[in-house]
Protein backbone atom coordinates (compact mmCIF):
# COMPACT_ATOMS: atom_id res chain seq x y z
CA UNK A 1 0.00 0.00 0.00
CA UNK A 2 3.03 2.26 1.10
CA UNK A 3 4.16 2.11 -2.96
CA UNK A 4 0.94 2.81 -4.07
CA UNK A 5 0.76 5.95 -1.99
CA UNK A 6 4.38 7.00 -3.11
CA UNK A 7 4.09 6.21 -6.94
CA UNK A 8 0.21 7.87 -7.09
CA UNK A 9 1.99 10.83 -5.20
CA UNK A 10 5.09 10.99 -7.87
CA UNK A 11 2.98 10.73 -10.46
CA UNK A 12 1.03 13.66 -9.07
CA UNK A 13 3.76 16.11 -8.53
CA UNK A 14 5.57 15.37 -12.10
CA UNK A 15 1.95 16.00 -13.48
CA UNK A 16 1.62 19.15 -11.86
CA UNK A 17 4.83 20.23 -11.90
CA UNK A 18 4.79 19.91 -16.12
CA UNK A 19 1.48 21.75 -16.17
CA UNK A 20 2.16 24.37 -13.91
CA UNK A 21 5.62 25.51 -16.14
CA UNK A 22 3.12 25.58 -19.18
CA UNK A 23 2.58 28.69 -21.08
CA UNK A 24 -1.39 28.99 -21.28
CA UNK A 25 -3.04 29.63 -17.61
CA UNK A 26 -5.81 26.67 -17.45
CA UNK A 27 -2.51 23.94 -17.86
CA UNK A 28 -1.39 26.02 -15.10
CA UNK A 29 -4.44 26.35 -13.12
CA UNK A 30 -4.61 22.43 -13.25
CA UNK A 31 -1.23 22.02 -12.55
CA UNK A 32 -1.68 23.57 -9.25
CA UNK A 33 -4.51 21.64 -8.52
CA UNK A 34 -2.72 18.33 -9.28
CA UNK A 35 0.62 19.41 -6.99
CA UNK A 36 -2.08 20.37 -3.66
CA UNK A 37 -3.32 16.58 -4.45
CA UNK A 38 -0.06 15.38 -4.01
CA UNK A 39 0.68 17.21 -1.10
CA UNK A 40 -3.05 15.94 0.32
CA UNK A 41 -1.65 12.42 -0.01
CA UNK A 42 1.61 12.91 1.16
CA UNK A 43 0.59 14.83 4.24
CA UNK A 44 -1.97 11.72 4.69
CA UNK A 45 0.65 9.04 4.58
CA UNK A 46 2.76 10.95 6.94
CA UNK A 47 0.55 9.41 9.36
CA UNK A 48 0.61 5.85 8.70
CA UNK A 49 -1.47 3.85 6.78
CA UNK A 50 -3.38 2.20 9.62
CA UNK A 51 -6.38 -0.24 9.02
CA UNK A 52 -9.01 -0.55 11.18
CA UNK A 53 -7.28 1.65 13.46
CA UNK A 54 -9.52 3.03 17.01
CA UNK A 55 -10.90 6.71 16.87
CA UNK A 56 -10.52 6.58 21.01
CA UNK A 57 -6.82 5.73 21.79
CA UNK A 58 -6.91 3.15 24.45
CA UNK A 59 -4.22 0.86 26.37
CA UNK A 60 -2.13 -0.86 23.75
CA UNK A 61 -3.45 -0.37 20.92
CA UNK A 62 -2.82 1.04 17.48
CA UNK A 63 -4.31 4.01 16.42
CA UNK A 64 -4.47 6.46 13.21
CA UNK A 65 -2.74 9.97 14.05
CA UNK A 66 -5.70 12.63 13.85
CA UNK A 67 -2.84 15.41 12.98
CA UNK A 68 -2.12 14.38 9.71
CA UNK A 69 -5.96 14.01 8.69
CA UNK A 70 -6.69 17.82 10.09
CA UNK A 71 -3.68 18.90 8.28
CA UNK A 72 -5.36 17.42 5.04
CA UNK A 73 -8.79 18.64 5.76
CA UNK A 74 -6.80 22.27 5.91
CA UNK A 75 -5.14 22.04 3.25
CA UNK A 76 -8.42 21.00 1.19
CA UNK A 77 -9.79 24.32 1.89
CA UNK A 78 -7.27 26.46 1.35
CA UNK A 79 -6.26 24.78 -1.77
CA UNK A 80 -10.02 25.32 -2.73
CA UNK A 81 -9.80 29.11 -2.11
CA UNK A 82 -6.29 29.13 -3.98
CA UNK A 83 -8.15 27.45 -6.99
CA UNK A 84 -10.89 29.98 -7.34
CA UNK A 85 -8.70 32.87 -6.65
CA UNK A 86 -6.37 31.62 -9.51
CA UNK A 87 -9.07 30.90 -11.54
CA UNK A 88 -10.64 34.53 -11.15
CA UNK A 89 -7.24 35.94 -11.55
CA UNK A 90 -6.57 34.16 -14.91
CA UNK A 91 -10.06 35.55 -16.44
CA UNK A 92 -9.13 39.20 -15.35
CA UNK A 93 -5.61 38.93 -17.43
CA UNK A 94 -7.60 37.13 -20.42
CA UNK A 95 -10.02 40.26 -20.13
CA UNK A 96 -7.86 42.73 -19.82
CA UNK A 97 -4.41 41.37 -21.86
CA UNK A 98 -7.00 39.69 -24.32
CA UNK A 99 -4.85 36.52 -24.64
CA UNK A 100 -4.45 33.79 -21.83
CA UNK A 101 -0.82 33.49 -22.33
CA UNK A 102 1.18 32.88 -18.46
CA UNK A 103 3.98 35.78 -19.20
CA UNK A 104 0.87 38.46 -20.04
CA UNK A 105 2.16 39.76 -22.86
CA UNK A 106 -0.37 41.90 -25.51
CA UNK A 107 -0.50 40.11 -28.89
CA UNK A 108 0.92 42.07 -31.78
CA UNK A 109 -2.89 42.78 -33.40
CA UNK A 110 -1.87 43.19 -37.68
Amino acid sequence: MELLYAMTTGILTACGLYLTLRGRTFPVVVGLTLLSYAVNLFLFSMGGLTTDGPAIVSEGTDYADPLPQALVLTAIVIGFAMTAFVVILAMRARSEVGNDHVDGKKEDRE
